[in-house]
């Protein structure tokens, strides 16, 4: 199913010619050799782009590159100036002079299957030294010490090389599918009969991977043959196949790509089967945006939204447009899929709306305003960073957001976890928790109240009232001892959210202290109503709260917290001495 859905993604792309049809591939070409008709050099031709280390290369259409580690194997009419050149930049002359006549051995069999001038002139330049020439010209160096790669042109036929040439490339197609009729087998992703493919093109770009590439399908010991197949015999694939949802592959996953994002250790990718306007929007929809551009994702989640309202998504396509979601993890010489989700644009985009709305929780307005998969794992994770997230668990959070299923217990389990080590209800951590909780709630059918976006003076919750209570006695104890180094959420928070019994009566007789400390005695009284009103949902003081009542702890807690930071009261209101909803507290 992947490797078909690859298949149908690569014709659509190059019926728009994005990408390079069969037996070839797109390639950044640094430096490409100008020669004329009768094969003497005219120039080297830098075409990259930009300045410093910041130049970029020209792409340009070239035949598909050769699969090679230790082995000697010349690519077809381009390669690096070891090659193509024959010139020695490692110190290793026999070897370069077998790999340039490799090079030469290719082109001129090559020749055999058409009679062009640029193919002509090429075979003369190879015929005969042209070190001193090249060597001449200003771009040599840098090429020579980089092992750059090149390509030939003909002069006069400008922007195409000599392997984009017509009849070139008529002779290319001919030599690849010659003797397509040997090892015939029925291809399983196409369903016709078709040239089994032994080895499959590397796929580039996944995080972690080999930086030369590894692959999906492979077959490379002999535990993993039977019958006596060898390679990719065991599992018929055609060479059509394995060409185009590699190239559809390497594409999704080039550098800049805006169809992939970092889910975990998972390189993601995803498309649709027509053009949608999801697919541009779903990166920047889950944070993964271009730095020069810090307004997308807001606008991304506006255009979602507003999908969802009135199908400005849907209706020239059709409900049932297809989407995918392939998450791949390196594994080794191979890459692992992480997670596959094949599913439609009218059924994604609710789930992606119900994700973003379950995460949703009050803030200081100086923060995103949606918060990116990116820094809702990292929540949980040691330290903050990406690498200690767990792999199992990215995918599964994720999967959960896109199919609207409840999210995996370990998230929950983990967020408290960070938060009683590190004692830090932040942003973040408070939302993935309220986002457990609710989305635990709605699918179980629980007899709970789901959690507000802000805070709920008549949710009656025990873990979210004793969490509620946590922060108005560290704001009582912040106002009598301001700059204090260690406050009462550094010592007890952990003890408190579990074993409430144990810590509760030993803070309310702090308070008493605390209170008889403050200077201003209208404070004092509004903290004491504020009290009463958070006392008044509380029967007693549980002996242990499980983990769903210490995430209803952590929540509350934080709701309590944002409260207190909301806009402060002028003191000398007599209204103000009442508790409000928002628990605002009149100024000190």
């Amino acid at each position: 199913m992947i490797i078909q859905s690859l298949h149908r993604y690569y014709d659509r792309k190059r019926e728009s010619g994005e990408l390079a049809p069969e037996g070839f591939e797109r390639r950044s070409i640094p430096f490409v050799v100008v020669l004329a008709a009768d094969g003497t050099l005219v120039q080297i031709e830098d075409t990259r782009s930009g300045t410093g280390k910041q130049r970029v290369a020209r792409e340009f259409v070239v035949p598909q590159s050769v699969k090679r580690s230790a082995d000697i194997a010349a690519n077809l009419l381009w390669d690096t100036a070891e090659y193509a050149l024959g010139i020695d930049t490692r110190g290793k002359a026999d070897r370069v002079a077998k790999q340039h006549a490799d090079f030469v051995a290719r082109v001129q069999n090559l020749a055999g299957y058409v009679d062009d001038d640029g193919l002509r002139a090429v075979i003369r330049f190879l015929s005969h030294s042209n070190t001193k020439l090249l060597a001449a010209d200003p771009s040599f160096a840098e090429l020579a010490e980089n092992n750059a790669v090149i390509a030939f042109r003909l002069t006069g036929d400008p922007g195409n090389l000599v392997c984009e040439r017509g009849d070139v490339v008529r002779a290319i197609r001919e030599s690849v599918n010659h003797g397509n009729n040997e090892d015939q087998s029925f291809c399983a992703v196409l369903g016709r009969a078709d040239r089994t493919a032994r080895v499959h093109s590397a796929i580039k770009g996944v995080w972690g991977a080999q930086s030369s590439g590894a692959n999906i399908v492979s077959f490379n010991l002999d535990a993993f043959e039977s019958f006596g197949r060898k390679q990719g015999a065991n599992a018929p694939i055609g060479t059509e196949a394995a060409f185009t949802y590699t190239t559809a592959l390497n594409h999704l996953l080039r550098k800049g790509s805006p169809q992939r994002m970092q889910v975990g250790d998972a390189s993601t990718v995803f498309w649709s089967a027509v053009p949608t306007p999801l697919e541009d929007d779903f990166a920047a929809i889950f944070g993964s945006t271009l730095s020069d551009d810090p307004d997308r994702g807001t606008q991304a989640v506006r255009n979602l939204y507003a999908a969802v309202k009135n199908g400005v998504y849907v209706p020239d396509i059709g409900r049932n447009t297809e989407f995918y979601v392939l998450g791949l993890s390196p594994n080794a010489a191979r890459i692992a899929v992480r997670f596959w989700h094949r599913t439609t644009v009218a059924e994604l985009a609710p789930a992606i709306v119900q994700h973003l709305r379950d995460v949703e929780i009050d803030h200081p307005d100086y923060l995103a305003e949606h918060l990116s998969m990116f820094a809702l794992l990292n929540a949980t994770a040691l330290l903050g960073r990406s690498e200690n997230v767990p792999p199992n668990l990215a995918g599964e959070v994720f999967r959960s957001a896109l199919t609207g299923q409840p999210y995996p217990a370990a998230l929950l389990q983990a967020a408290v976890r960070r938060l009683r080590a590190e004692r830090d209800v932040g942003y973040p951590r408070a939302a993935v928790i309220k986002a457990c909780l609710n989305r635990s709630i709605r699918h179980r059918h629980l007899d709970a109240k789901e959690l507000h976006v802000s805070l709920d003076p008549d949710n009656t919750d025990p873990g979210y009232r004793l969490g509620r209570l946590f922060a108005a006695l560290e704001r009582i104890q912040a106002a009598a001892q301001p700059g204090i180094n260690a406050t009462i959420r550094d010592r007890y928070y952990g003890a408190a959210s579990s074993s409430p019994s144990s810590v509760f009566p030993v803070l309310l007789r702090l308070k008493n202290h605390h209170l008889g400390k403050l200077d201003n005695p209208r404070l004092a009284g509004w903290f004491e109503k504020t009290l009463a009103d958070i006392f008044a949902g509380i029967e007693s003081f549980p002996t242990h709260l499980s983990l769903p009542l210490q995430g209803m702890f952590a929540v509350g807690y934080y709701h309590q917290q944002q409260a207190f930071f909301t806009r402060r009261i002028d003191p000398t209101a007599t209204d103000n001495l009442q508790p409000s909803a928002s628990n605002q507290e009149p100024t000190p």
